[in-house]
């Protein structure tokens, strides 16, 4: 696990902007269970890639797509280590992947962006998808 004020400022790089944190697997299980409409997860991480292109993008994507998910929720994964079980549970068949980024529509997982679709790539490259992807299920 990891201390919370090592993590305190990457909380707020999304929470700053909207995001709502779910911090345990009951969160996860009262916002996604019976889901109307559509929701963006972001399983964030401490790593190089969650702070240069993962939250960058997603945080641009949102600000700067026509439509955009009804919620938008995070977990922290080695911090809020029931969340994420859980999280992780309405992402399979995808394996467990830090960070990642979920889009639900009425419950159903309809696009995923696993860790290796984020490393090596810019926020601009991470946002620009997002928004396409907002484009066709938001």
């Amino acid at each position: 696990m990891y201390p919370e004020e090592l993590v305190a400022p990457m909380r707020t790089d999304l929470t700053s902007v909207g995001f709502t944190e779910l911090k345990t697997a009951e969160d996860v299980d009262n916002h996604l269970k019976d889901l109307k409409g559509t929701s963006l997860l972001v399983i964030n991480s401490v790593c190089g890639c969650a702070a240069g292109a993962a939250r960058p993008g997603v945080k641009w994507a949102v600000q700067q797509s026509q439509k955009r998910p009804d919620h938008l929720t995070t977990v922290f994964a080695g911090v809020d280590q029931s969340a994420v079980a859980k999280a992780r549970e309405y992402t399979l068949p995808y394996p467990p992947s830090s960070p990642s980024i979920a889009l639900f529509k009425d419950g159903e997982l309809v696009h995923f962006i696993e860790r290796h679709h984020i490393e090596g790539r810019t926020a601009e490259m991470i946002g620009n998808h997002l928004i396409e992807v907002f484009d066709e299920y938001c």
